[in-house]
This record gives C-alpha cells, structure tokens and sequence, in this order.
C-alpha cells in the first residue's frame, strides 16, 4: 500500500508557520480543513457579558462560516426569500462593517427546505481574494481590499432541491466546487484568477430509480497525496470518489446506502475517514491507494452506532471525536474503530465541532458550546451559552473564537 502522505488540505500561498496556522482561518474547518487549530490562550469560559470582545448583527439568514485572513473577516448572507446574494467583510479587531456588497441578484431562487440558508457554503480567502458562492444561483471572486467584484460565474447549474451546501476550496491555482442536486452531480475546476473551467467531470454513480434527496449531496472535498500524486476525496450521495487534481479522472470510488453526503472526510495514517450521510448513516475507514471500484477491498473498518449525518468531526491525536445531530458526543479510535466512550450533550446540532489546546468545543442549535477534554476521558470543562443559536461552524483567529450565530458575528476573547 502506498503511504498517504498529505492528510490535510493543500494550500497555496500559506506559510508552514505557527502564525498562518493560528491568525487565519481561509476555509471551512481552518487551515488543514478539519477543525483543528494551533492556537493557544483560547477562552474557555463566555457568556453575552464575560469574554465577549465584540458582537456585531449580520443581516439575513445564512448559515455560511466566517473566514479570516489578517484583520479582516468573511461571510455570506442573503434574505429568507433568497432574492439577493450579499459578501459582508467585518473589521477582526473592532467588529466593524467594512464591506457589505450585493454580488447577486437572484429573481427565481431554488425552494430551500427550513433547516437551510439560501447562503450556506462557506467562502474560501487568501490574500487579496475572497471566492463566494451561492451554489447554482452564482460563484464570485472578489477583491478583499476594495470589494469589487473581480469575476462571477453563473452557469453552473443544477436543482439543488432542498438548497445548496458545500463549500468551495482553493488547491494552487484551481478553485473547486461541488454540485450534486436532484437533476444534475459533478465536480468543477475553475482557475482561480479568471473563473474559466478547467476540467468539469460528471459524477459516475448510477442512480436508477432512485429519485429526489437520494441524488444530491452537500459535502466538502478534501485533498490528499498517495505516493506521488494529489487526489481530491470527493463524497458525494450513495458514493465517494477521488478524483486526479489535475485532470478530473476517476481514481477509485466506494459505493454506500446513505445519502444527501454532509459531513466533511478527515484523512490520517494511510486511511480517509468517510461519513455516508443521511439514510444510513456510517463512518468508514477506507484505504485511499486503490483504483476503480473498491467498496470490497479497501474499507478497514465501519462504525454505525452513532454516527452525524451534517457535522463533521475532529481528529486529535489517535482519537475521531464527533457529535450526532441530535446531541450524542462519540469518541473512536482512528486506527480500529473501536468506541472509547459516549456523552449526551442535549440539544440538536449543525454546526462542526473545533480542537484546540487539547479542547473539543461543540456548537448546538439553541446556542449551548459545551468543552470537553480531547482525551480518552472526554471530561466536561464548560458549558457556555450565547443567545442566539449556532448553524454555522465557527472560525479561529489568535486567541480569539469568531462564532457566527443565527443573527450576529461575535468575537469571544479572554
């Protein structure tokens, strides 16, 4: 077996420093894509009145995560009715409004189901840039200083059915994107400097009969090197594939029962962490150095107990931690599958959980961040509550927490 070299997203133009890793946070899920952070002096205590540096109302009603880059913060938002697409830039260290930009009007929105935004996928940043998008109702690029827009896309198209998802990344020059909806599913590679496609690949799952929320998907690739070449770890519904990051070619795929993929891959140690998503809901370890079809051959290893259909889930050291949607904390061995323990939190859950100075900070709905120990013990250190609910994941800059509730932007600090 090949060894899995790389098992976080690839960046360009992030330093391999402690400083890149802990004052920005470009993506959905950070730097390395899968909530963890280096940061130190986090808080672990807040309410509305204690460790609160800033709050600041954000317009709209989206579920997008906030991403940083120096001292400013990014977000999307729109309306209930989703006539209108809006980028909105706020100061890092004030809370002020820098930027609220209208990218898209949008006359015929898609129908949304209540649990979605019309502005749920998270946007990408590096210096200079912010990518927006807003699914098939349109994909900008933006200038981070000045606010004007640099390039749109609005043909790519698909029926996202209950409302677009997954978010953008950034891998060297390319920006990719996923559309998986009711009538179309594929990936696209667009150059980040002018939005043209590079490669477009259809996705090669054969649906049959099957009809409605079982061919769509709201999930964010990651990327992975196994030996000498880059893959792009793609779940979409009743399959995942990985693709060549150059080319678009179909690698390797595992076929599963779930669908309407959410939860974002992780990647450690020669094996790739898979959520199936709704339906059946299962995490599987699967080996990423097959080619074709590989559902028989590769899985090491299932867990289906309790297992999140939308948040995704941490790695920390050995161990995946993770959270149901309906409140359940699970802590696994990465390398087996094993169960070490399990904690009801309560409440309901969208939002994706953070690590960080050996902390898991979980986001509930009603507003609750319980803090447990990243460890085999999975100890309870605090409980928080904000007004607001959480729907979007949260972000990390210095010593600070940017959370994004339901109706603010807030900055929690010691």
């Amino acid at each position: 077996m090949m060894l899995l070299l790389v098992e976080t997203i690839l960046w360009a133009g992030i330093a391999a420093s402690p400083a890149a890793d802990t004052d920005n946070w470009p993506q959905f899920r950070g730097p390395t894509g899968d909530g963890r952070s280096r940061a130190t002096g986090l808080p672990l205590t807040w309410s509305e009145m204690e460790n609160v540096r800033w709050k600041t109302p954000i317009h709209g009603r989206a579920w997008s995560s906030p991403v940083v880059w120096g001292d400013q913060i990014w977000m999307t938002t729109a309306p209930e009715n989703g006539r209108e697409a809006f980028a909105v830039a706020v100061d890092r260290r004030t809370g002020k409004i820098l930027h609220d930009i209208k990218v898209f009007d949008v006359p015929k929105p898609q129908k949304i189901i209540a649990l979605n935004s019309y502005a749920s996928p998270t946007p990408v940043i590096e210096a200079g840039r912010v990518y927006v998008s807003f699914g098939a109702h349109g994909t900008a690029c933006l200038d981070t200083a000045s606010g004007r827009v640099l390039w749109t896309r609005r043909d790519l198209e698909c029926d996202h059915f209950r409302g677009p998802g997954s978010s953008p990344i950034l891998v060297d020059d390319l920006l990719i994107l996923h559309f998986d909806g009711f009538d179309l599913q594929y990936v696209v590679a667009l150059d980040k400097t002018t939005g043209k496609t590079i490669w477009k690949t259809d996705r090669s799952t054969k649906f049959g009969d099957i009809d409605g929320d079982f061919r769509k998907a709201f999930c964010t690739p990651i990327v992975i090197q196994v030996g000498s070449r880059r893959q792009l770890l793609s779940p979409a519904s009743k399959a995942a594939m990985a693709y060549d990051l150059r080319t678009g070619e179909e690698l390797w795929k595992i076929g599963f029962e779930g669908f309407s993929s959410t939860s974002r891959p992780l990647a450690a140690d020669g094996l790739v962490y898979i959520f199936t998503g709704f339906g059946k809901s299962e995490l599987w370890a699967v080996r990423p150095d097959g080619r074709g079809d590989v559902t028989e051959s590769h899985v090491a290893w299932k867990y289906s107990r309790s297992v999140p259909c939308k948040p995704s889930a941490v790695l920390a050291g050995k161990l995946i931690f993770m959270v149901t949607d309906t409140g359940r904390a699970v802590c696994l061995e990465a390398a087996t599958g094993r169960e070490v323990w399990q904690k009801r939190l309560g409440g309901d859950y969208s939002a994706s959980p953070i690590v960080a100075e050996g902390r898991i900070y979980f986001f509930s709905h009603d507003g609750k961040t319980t803090v447990l120990e990243a460890n085999r013990t999975g100890k309870v250190l605090a409980e928080n509550r904000l007004d607001d609910g959480f729907m979007a994941s949260p972000a990390v800059a210095g010593k600070s927490l940017i959370l994004r509730t339901k109706k603010r932007l807030v900055c929690v600090e010691k």
